[in-house]
């Protein structure tokens, strides 16, 4: 009786950060790295950087957002940087044939969403590891959009409506940032507040136990595809609307970061445990590591270096120490 009233009484702190303590992990890391780039340059905090940091973040925030969904059903989606090379590239070629820039936005999100869906179709229907299914749409992806543009980028000229996507202001905030906020906060009430969402966690967690229960399991396996689809349609058109053309070479490597950003912030690759919050910092923590970088006059391919050692250890604690062998205030029985 008195051990369980000593384990009662420390508890709730204990429980707390037993069960967040990736997200307080990653926002204190987060933390840190701002305190140490302000350090050691004065640039990196003035307004400008943090206005242009958030900006070159929106991209990678939306689609990570949608692959934490992804993630959550025990599933991967390495498509998605060639999936936004397409977008990109298909978005500059109907936008240089004349075509209205709100009609391509509507067709590269529909586009989007329809390879995302055949993807998930092949997975949740077709039993295909999503492993080889994405890996196959990166490939395949890639070399359409090549083929498009035969290596070359697309121009995009006098679109001031499509180029406010990607370099417009609202309020002093870019608009790049304030979309990804936008899709953001939808991420957050849908894993948070709706049926969806607590779907796909079931699904992640047993995929047989939700179907079981009547859960449409494969219906909403193929579903966070399709949705991942759109989000990269949407990083893919923003990406374009900054750069003022389209490329089958943008977002190489685009994969990798969404990864890293949502394995970072605690969502579990074994499925069945999301966190919108922690993608949020560790999306952030990744475009403040790289951004701080070039302004300390370290060489931007060392970033990549950083997201690969960033994915192996969120990795090693995703699987190690917040599997549930952290058990904070707990005695072992």
């Amino acid at each position: 009786m008195s051990a369980y009233s000593e384990r009662a009484k420390g508890s709730p702190l204990a429980d707390f950060v037993a069960e967040n303590a990736q997200v307080l992990s990653i926002a204190v890391f987060f933390l840190a790295c701002m305190l140490l780039f302000s350090l050691l340059t004065p640039t990196f905090l003035t307004a400008g950087n943090l206005l242009n940091i958030v900006r070159q973040a929106a991209p990678v925030l939306i689609v990570a957002v949608a692959m934490t969904l992804v993630i959550t059903t025990a599933g991967i989606d390495l498509s998605v940087g060639s999936t936004v090379a397409l977008v990109n590239a298909v978005a500059a070629i109907a936008l240089a044939a004349g075509l209205d820039w709100i009609t391509v936005v509507i067709l590269m999100l529909v586009l989007g969403a329809v390879i995302g869906a055949v993807q998930g179709w092949f997975i949740a229907y077709q039993g295909i590891p999503a492993f080889i299914v994405t890996l196959a749409g990166l490939s395949i992806l890639r070399g359409y959009a090549l083929y498009l543009t035969e290596g070359y980028s697309i121009p995009i000229k006098d679109v001031p409506g499509f180029f406010w996507l990607g370099r417009g202001t609202l309020a002093g905030f870019p608009v790049p940032a304030l979309i990804s906020i936008l899709v953001a906060i939808l991420g957050f009430a849908v894993m948070l507040r709706t049926r969806y969402g607590r779907q796909v966690v079931a699904v992640g967690s047993n995929m047989e136990a939700a179907r079981r229960v009547g859960m449409p399991a494969r219906w909403t396996v193929a579903s966070v595809y399709a949705v991942s689809g759109v989000a990269c349609a949407m990083a893919g058109l923003l990406i374009a609307a900054r750069l003022g053309s389209g490329s089958s070479n943008a977002a190489v490597g685009f994969e990798l970061q969404v990864i890293a950003a949502v394995v970072l912030g605690g969502t579990s690759l074994m499925g069945g445990k999301a966190s919108m919050l922690g993608t949020v910092l560790g999306t952030m923590t990744i475009a403040v590591i790289g951004n701080g970088l070039i302004l300390v006059n370290i060489s931007p391919f060392f970033t990549q270096i950083v997201t690969g050692t960033i994915i192996l250890l969120a990795i090693w604690m995703n699987t190690k120490l917040f599997s549930g062998r952290l058990r904070l205030g707990r005695k072992p029985e």
